[in-house]
């Protein structure tokens, strides 16, 4: 009973102390950090910024790898470059130079050194500089594959007969004529589409190819198989060309007479008789009458028809 009451006095004494405020703030200090002003009061600002971690030294040695490889590379691409514009001029001059590009020395399959094609030699340039202006000075009715010499205007002793502006042609697409032949520029023309397209692929490599063309027959101020009283040929006007046979690059020796029905050469001698029928308006072969028997007549007249082959 007694230690009840001491213990009560003792709370009823504590009574004042506990009813005063504390002096100070009861908030936890923040740490030291920059002050800011705010009109005549000084506040401290604390910074929410994070600090850097610390580079660790794996990730350091990462970071220098990284930069150290990126150098190596900057210095191989500039190398290759410099070695690239060195080997042009190199590259360029040499006549015998191989075409197929170099890779670069720095491995890895790098750059070329040269993308360029090379340029032929200056000889080289000459001769087929040569050659050329040879062609276009032999060459007749614009065409640098039609060679021969202009003739111009061509008169007969038959009405009707005559070529205005003529020429007398020595070679079509590299296959020469057996004889210079007198022509109109369209019939020439006419030539020249036949040996492309039907004459050389008739022969193909048969002897080494075609050599030359046997001409039986050109211009010639005459009626047709030279009856008297008939029309007159086509042959009169410039405009038709008779071949008996051709020569192949070997010597050999196809005609028309021998060959037609032949099994080593018939094929081919009735393809070149076939592929004519178009670019010529007229063809005529053994199987149209006995005047064409030894030879094949191409003219370049034109029928409402159409192209007249037999």
């Amino acid at each position: 009973m007694m230690r009840a009451l001491l213990l009560c006095a003792g709370l009823v004494a504590a009574l004042p102390a506990l009813a005063k405020a504390p002096d100070t703030s009861l908030r936890p200090v923040p740490r030291p950090a920059a002050t800011q002003a705010i009109g005549t009061a000084t506040t401290k600002v604390i910074s929410l910024r994070p600090h850097a971690r610390p580079v660790r030294r794996k990730d350091a040695t990462t970071t220098q790898v990284t930069q150290k490889t990126a150098q190596i590379t900057a210095t191989q691409t500039a190398a290759s470059a410099r070695n690239t514009e060195a080997a042009r001029p190199a590259n360029l001059d040499r006549p015998g130079a191989a075409s197929k590009p170099q890779a670069s020395s720095t491995g890895g399959g790098g750059l070329f050194k040269s993308l360029r094609p090379l340029l032929r030699s200056g000889k080289v340039t000459k001769e087929a500089r040569a050659i050329r202006r040879t062609r276009k000075k032999g060459a007749v009715c614009g065409d640098l594959a039609i060679q021969g010499t202009p003739v111009g205007r061509v008169t007969g002793h038959i009405n009707g007969c005559g070529v205005e502006n003529a020429v007398s042609v020595r070679s079509v697409s590299g296959v020469a004529l057996s004889k210079q032949s007198v022509m109109d520029c369209n019939t020439a023309k006419r030539l020249k589409h036949w040996v492309d397209a039907g004459l050389k692929p008739s022969v193909g490599r048969r002897g080494g190819g075609v050599a030359k063309i046997k001409v039986a027959a050109h211009y010639s101020c005459r009626t047709r198989n030279n009856k008297r009283g008939a029309k007159l040929s086509e042959h009169g006007k410039g405009r038709a060309i008779d071949i008996s046979g051709l020569y192949l690059r070997d010597g050999t020796e196809v005609s028309v007479l021998k060959h037609w029905n032949s099994r080593t050469y018939g094929k081919m001698m009735r393809d070149m008789h076939r592929t004519a029928c178009g670019p010529f308006g007229t063809v005529l072969g053994p199987k149209a009458d006995r005047h064409h028997l030894d030879h094949f007549h191409f003219d370049t007249a034109r029928y409402r028809s159409g192209a007249y082959c037999r």
